[in-house]
């Protein structure tokens, strides 16, 4: 790496620390008279909670239409960089968001929200399972996603912390497939979000993960580079990030604070 891109991506995530530290109450610049229609790309574990999210922030600024990507964060970037027409990107992973940032298609990211893992079994939980140590018994089909996804590179790190060698059946690209594979009952369990078990509900049986055991991914949001509707991008991640609405709504999903 160049000095001067050093330089700047030192005074890039400066920027992304002090937005952090700001308290949930903080203001932004954002426009407050917004309309027209965004698209928003976002990580697939906040398919539940961003259109809710939506609903209250259309219901501050009527005239505005919020339309949702949800995938795997790391092909939400590609797309981005590809020219995709998208107005606001929200992954689930800071070193993703980065992938973006560092092409010059997003601009400086806001941490919002955070999350950590569980595994996820059919209803019943066939295989007995307890604890990690468990994904690694002979005859436990395993499926999580794959490492270059955020889910999958948590799901790597949390089973190196617990000494755990688990050779999995499939690797999907995002926490969605997964969940939808354990719910199917084609796997015996899935290393997902917590978040993710929270929305399936009796659909799945889970084990909580201690504290001291888990991994934790934080969520950044950020205006696209070329947004199309770049007042109402503002607004929105401005509005993710600083009203105790969102923060509320992401509070009651399962999703933690990121700072």
């Amino acid at each position: 790496m160049t000095k001067s891109r050093m330089i700047a991506t030192w005074a890039a995530a400066t920027a992304i620390l002090v937005a952090t530290a700001a308290g949930a109450g903080s203001a932004v610049a954002a426009p407050t008279r917004v309309t027209g229609t965004i698209t928003v790309s976002a990580a697939a574990s906040l398919t539940d909670v961003f259109p809710i999210i939506a609903q209250a922030f259309m219901k501050k600024y009527p005239g505005t239409v919020v339309r949702f990507n949800f995938g795997g964060s790391s092909a939400l970037v590609e797309q981005i960089n590809a020219g995709a027409p998208v107005d606001v990107l929200a992954t689930a992973s800071e070193s993703t968001m980065w992938k973006a940032v560092n092409a010059g298609h997003a601009g400086v990211p806001l941490l919002f929200a955070k999350n950590t893992m569980a595994i996820a079994m059919p209803p019943g939980n066939p295989k007995g399972i307890t604890r990690l140590s468990d994904l690694a018994k002979p005859g436990v089909q395993v499926a999580v996603c794959a490492v270059q996804v955020p889910c999958g590179a948590a799901a790597r790190d949390l089973l190196k912390l617990a000494n755990v060698s688990v050779k999995p059946v499939t690797l999907e690209l995002d926490v969605r497939a997964v969940l939808g594979k354990v719910m199917a009952d084609e796997v015996d369990a899935g290393i997902v979000y917590v978040t993710d078990v929270r929305a399936a509900g009796n659909k799945v049986t889970s084990v909580a993960i201690p504290p001291a055991n888990n991994v934790t991914t934080t969520y950044p949001i950020a205006t696209v580079v070329g947004a199309p509707n770049v007042d109402a991008a503002r607004a929105f991640v401005a509005y993710v990030r600083y009203t105790p609405s969102a923060q509320g709504i992401l509070r009651a999903y399962g999703f933690a604070k990121p700072w």
